[in-house]
């Protein structure tokens, strides 16, 4: 493994704690490892595009994913696309449903960027959506069941044959996220 790319979900950024852990332990234990934790466009489009083309820019095989929330359905995304193994933290499965409630303006807290959802976001989305898994062992879940923004059921049924960690409590953030990173990039190698 040379590169990994850490995708951050819908209005958070590399600055995130959970990406910021992520590069401090891989300085620490993978010294030569390429990180790359790109800041997604709030539009979706872009954000996509965003992806493939970071994808397409390093060495074709071996790519690796660690994705969070809207990031875990964009690493999915990529990961069939493209091949490899993915890490996905509280993933969305269907964003397409959850964002029609986000209709409008944004800001991201992060960065101050202004953006707004409208429906061509939200059919780009469901473009995106894979209805089942080329390879579920290529995946690693992690789930935690107080998550109030997404309902871990269904990545549990989506992830069917990943490596899928359940925990009991917690929430979006994924409570204690830094206690798996070893487990995280032992799977990636």
């Amino acid at each position: 493994m040379q590169h990994l790319i850490y995708l951050h979900g819908f209005l958070s950024s590399p600055q995130s704690e959970k990406a910021q852990q992520t590069l401090a332990f891989a300085k620490k234990h993978y010294p030569y490892l390429n990180v790359h934790t790109p800041q997604l466009a709030g539009n979706i489009q872009q954000a996509v595009k965003q992806v493939d083309t970071l994808v397409r820019s390093l060495p074709k095989g071996n790519l690796r994913f660690i994705g969070s929330s809207m990031g875990g359905y964009l690493s999915t995304y990529a990961c069939e696309k493209y091949g490899g193994k993915a890490v996905l933290i509280n993933p969305a499965v269907r964003p397409f449903d959850l964002l029609s409630g986000y209709i409008g303006l944004h800001i991201n807290p992060y960065t101050g960027e202004k953006f707004s959802i409208h429906s061509g976001h939200i059919a780009c989305l469901r473009s995106l959506y894979c209805t089942s898994l080329k390879q579920a062992s290529a995946y690693k879940v992690l789930l935690q069941t107080g998550d109030e923004t997404l309902d871990y059921r269904l990545a549990e049924a989506k992830y069917t044959g990943a490596d899928i960690t359940v925990e009991q409590g917690g929430d979006h953030s994924f409570i204690a996220y830094e206690n798996h990173l070893a487990s995280i990039f032992s799977f990636l190698r």
